[in-house]
């Protein structure tokens, strides 16, 4: 790496620092940006997340080479890390670092695309299902029932069996379709207790129509329980990625996500350990930064606590 690439990422930390210090300085006027800020964990999972975010963003200012680069197969295959090689190279002597932080981008990127489908749909089937009831809330449920019951990455496995190779965007769509159903139950529950409030029912008298009801007046009182469950439903879609990917299914190399270089590199381990260790250690980092950020956001936003 060069003194630019580390002055880079060294620019990456100090935005991250940054993010975090000004969401603090915004939200800590509420009760509940507060208790968000109080939870053990919450700082140092937000700072992770701002600070990958800001290394997949400047991803070309950060890393050395470009990321499907093959620097030279027959002299720098599996190099070990090294002042040129910060975490070494691949199989296919490709460097890791660089394919580590144009990575974050397609990992992140699937997993956020992906959970704002399955909030979308999820939010919006819960909230038809416990504003109508009746044989609405029946059929619409007993659907969700079939699709809770069906493991997810075996679906998956037989979307990807039906074609012999799926594009990214199709990917990321079918992963945010089969990922609705938990959150469509959420917001059921949560519509069915809103649905007999004074407010909706003012609403209703003054002439307001079903979809106005349910989106101007019922889905925003329901945003905390969304947001809580897109946060930890993140960390879960990137798993996922990175299961199919491994195993050949999720996005095809050489373009890199941190799934298929888990995959490129570990029949390799004995000799190179560093080639698939380092995505693996960058998912555990990500999936419990986003898990951190999800229990503070669940503390933070939970009514019972509003008069602390």
């Amino acid at each position: 790496m060069s003194l630019w690439n580390w002055l880079a990422l060294g620019g990456a930390a100090v935005v991250a620092l940054a993010a975090v210090a000004q969401i603090r300085r915004r939200v800590t006027a509420a009760a509940a940006g507060r208790r968000f800020f109080r939870h053990p964990t919450a700082a140092a999972g937000l700072f992770v997340l701002a600070f990958v975010v800001s290394l997949a963003l400047a991803a070309p200012l950060v890393a050395p080479y470009r990321p499907f680069v093959q620097i030279d197969i027959t002299r720098l295959a599996n190099h070990a890390p090294s002042a040129q090689f910060v975490l070494g190279t691949d199989p296919y002597a490709r460097d890791v670092w660089s394919r580590l932080v144009f990575g974050a981008r397609i990992s992140l990127g699937i997993g956020a695309i992906a959970m704002l489908v399955a909030v979308t749909i999820g939010a919006g089937v819960g909230a038809v299902a416990g504003y109508f009831r009746r044989w609405v809330d029946m059929t619409v449920m007993r659907l969700v029932d079939v699709g809770l019951a069906m493991p997810r990455i075996f679906v998956m496995l037989m979307a990807v069996a039906l074609w012999e190779h799926i594009a990214l965007p199709v990917l990321v769509l079918l992963i945010g379709l089969t990922g609705w159903f938990g959150t469509s139950r959420l917001v059921r529950a949560e519509v069915l207790s809103l649905r007999e409030r004074e407010f909706v029912a003012a609403a209703r008298a003054l002439g307001a129509g079903p979809g106005r009801v349910i989106f101007r007046h019922v889905l925003p009182n329901v945003a905390a329980p969304i947001i809580v469950s897109a946060a930890l439903g993140i960390g879960n879609v990137m798993l996922l990625e990175a299961g199919l990917s491994f195993l050949g299914m999720g996005v095809p190399s050489p373009a890199p996500s941190w799934g298929n270089m888990i995959a490129d590199g570990w029949p390799k381990m004995a000799v190179a350990p560093w080639a698939a260790t380092f995505p693996g250690l960058a998912i555990s980092l990500v999936v419990m930064a986003l898990n951190a950020v999800g229990d503070a956001l669940r503390d933070a936003l939970d009514p019972r606590k509003e008069t602390l």
